[in-house]
This record gives C-alpha cells, sequence and structure tokens, in this order.
C-alpha cells in the first residue's frame, strides 16, 4: 500500500489497513466499470460518500458508528477493485469469501463488530440500492424502468437535493478522509 503496510490478501489483519490507502485506493477505482457519462469515472468513494449520506436519511437516528460502517460498506475494494454483480457470480463464493474477511479486519481496525447488525446491514444495503439507482439513471444510461427493475423503485423524498458527483479522484479522496475524519471525531 502508499502507506507502507503490507496487506495479505488471503489473512487479512487489521493493524494492516490505514484509511488513507482505502480513501486513495476507492478514489481511483470506477464504479460500473467505467461505463459512465461525464469527464471523470464515478468512484467507490464518490459513491460510499453518497451511501452514507443515504443511509442517515433511512436511519436518521443511527449514530457515528453506523454512519461510518455505511461509509466503509465498499471499502474492501480498494484492494479487489469493483467486480460488477454478474462477475461475482461467476467467481463464486473464493470472492465472498476474501470480501468477508478483508471486511472483518476493516470493520476491527476502525471499532466496528467484524459483523454488522442484520438491521444495520439491511438499511445499508438499502441506501446502497437507492445509489445504484440514481447512478445507473444519471450517469450509466438506464431508463427509469430498467433501474427499477434492477434495484427496485426509491422513495423520492430520500434522494432530494442529492446528485451523482464526478470529481477528479484527488478531491474524491481528500473528501472521503474528511468525511471519515468527521465520523471518527463523533464516536
Amino acid at each position: 500500500m502508499l502507506s507502507g503496510r503490507r496487506l495479505d490478501l488471503l489473512d487479512p489483519t487489521p493493524m494492516d489497513i490505514e484509511i488513507e490507502d482505502i480513501a486513495h485506493g476507492l478514489a481511483f477505482v470506477a464504479r460500473w466499470n467505467g461505463q459512465t457519462h461525464g469527464d471523470y469515472a464515478y468512484s467507490v468513494a464518490e459513491h460510499s460518500l453518497l451511501v452514507e449520506t443515504l443511509f442517515a436519511r433511512i436511519a436518521p437516528t443511527a449514530g457515528p458508528k453506523w454512519r461510518l460502517a455505511a461509509l466503509l460498506h465498499d471499502a474492501p475494494e480498494y484492494v479487489i477493485g469493483d467486480m460488477i454483480s454478474p462477475v461475482k457470480a461467476a467467481i463464486g463464493s473464493d470472492y465472498g469469501h476474501l470480501d468477508t474477511r478483508l471486511t472483518a479486519a476493516i470493520h476491527i481496525r476502525f471499532g466496528l463488530p467484524a459483523q454488522l447488525p442484520t438491521e444495520i446491514k439491511k438499511q445499508i444495503k438499502r441506501a446502497d440500492r437507492i445509489s445504484a439507482w440514481m447512478e445507473a439513471t444519471r450517469i450509466a444510461g438506464f431508463s427509469e424502468t430498467e433501474a427499477n427493475r434492477f434495484f427496485g423503485r426509491p422513495n423520492p423524498a430520500l434522494m432530494d437535493g442529492l446528485d451523482i458527483l464526478l470529481r477528479p479522484p484527488v478531491e474524491t479522496r481528500k473528501a472521503y478522509t474528511a468525511r471519515y475524519l468527521t465520523l471518527i471525531s463523533e464516536l
């Protein structure tokens, strides 16, 4: 990693994980395999910021601990990349095991339980699907009908005033790191 840490993907330890590495990696990983409109790829870091905002609207009484979990929901992708669902399915359970081990190490590193409570996980997944719907219809060329079929029809009130931001990776990395620091300071 750029921090100098050496991360063993098959046996990750919490002490080998740094937020700077996560923020950097996610800011440079494109969602939708880069197949989006705009001058910049839509990064996993930008997506994670949106998911955290949506999660806060879905679960307004959730504290900073769970908002941090929402921000980190795709954190393993800083080293394994963002694969579209059909590819994950083709790879099979090996991908899932790798993702689960990395997620547990990341959670422990930042003071979260290795496995999130079921209700929190469901709420984060709901925010993730709303973000995917927004991305699909605004930058990935899906019609609303197609997006509804794949991601479900979101409540428009949850998306009110939100947009898909396309910005240089360095700006997104700074925004992701700043949001992390704010949430950590609130714990």
